[in-house]
């Protein structure tokens, strides 16, 4: 289909690029944003370039904040000796949403997936490791999918803590659909899953 103006093209192809997007979910949504006011449109902008701009990534958990620490690392009443490793900033607002966890966070950013070319050096391990062995940590939780990549970064996670004896390595429960995503699990069900928590083994 031609479209008659290079500016409508060019929106049309930018939010053709977000995930889930297709191209008529892109002209509709970019036409829909032509019959609003300059002034909804502009504040619609500036607000991508504020996220831009501003939010930036917590130095300990690596989710998102807008100064150097997010609010979930900065509260004292959380529960800092108890982890929850999670895949996405996704993730954490799925499982805080349940209101049935007061620990803190590790954004892993992914899993590890040789098809995509992600190892782990492409996440957030090492530092996760770093926060164990500075010490004070009585369990990590591993919250990731229960999908293959999920379940292969569980098990590369659970050899790398394997020296820190003091620290639990538990795993939530498998009420979650087998290649599910995590944060599109219901809330009563994660919450379950994460109450009903577990050691972790390598055997299922």
């Amino acid at each position: 289909m031609e479209i008659p103006s290079q500016y409508l093209d060019r929106a049309v192809g930018q939010f053709a690029q977000l995930p889930g997007i297709g191209h008529k979910t892109a002209m509709r949504l970019v036409l829909h944003l032509l019959k609003r006011d300059k002034q909804d449109v502009d504040a619609f902008a500036d607000s991508l370039h504020e996220l831009v701009a501003n939010v930036r990534y917590c130095r300990v958990c690596h989710n998102v904040c807008d100064g150097d620490i997010c609010t979930i690392c900065a509260t004292a009443a959380r529960d800092h000796a108890t982890i929850c490793v999670v895949e996405s900033i996704q993730d954490v607002m799925a499982i805080e949403a349940t209101q049935q966890y007061n620990g803190v966070y590790h954004v892993l950013g992914g899993v590890i997936s040789p098809m995509d070319g992600i190892g782990p050096q492409d996440l957030e391990i090492q530092s996760l490791v770093d926060r164990i062995a500075a010490g004070g940590i009585k369990e990590v939780i591993l919250a990731l999918s229960p999908t293959m990549e999920g379940d292969t970064t569980d098990f590369y996670i659970f050899r790398k803590l394997a020296d820190y004896r003091d620290t639990a390595i538990t795993t939530i429960a498998r009420g979650v659909a087998q290649n599910d995503q995590l944060h599109y699990t219901d809330e009563a069900t994660l919450g379950r899953s994460i109450l009903d928590r577990k050691p972790f083994t390598t055997k299922y």
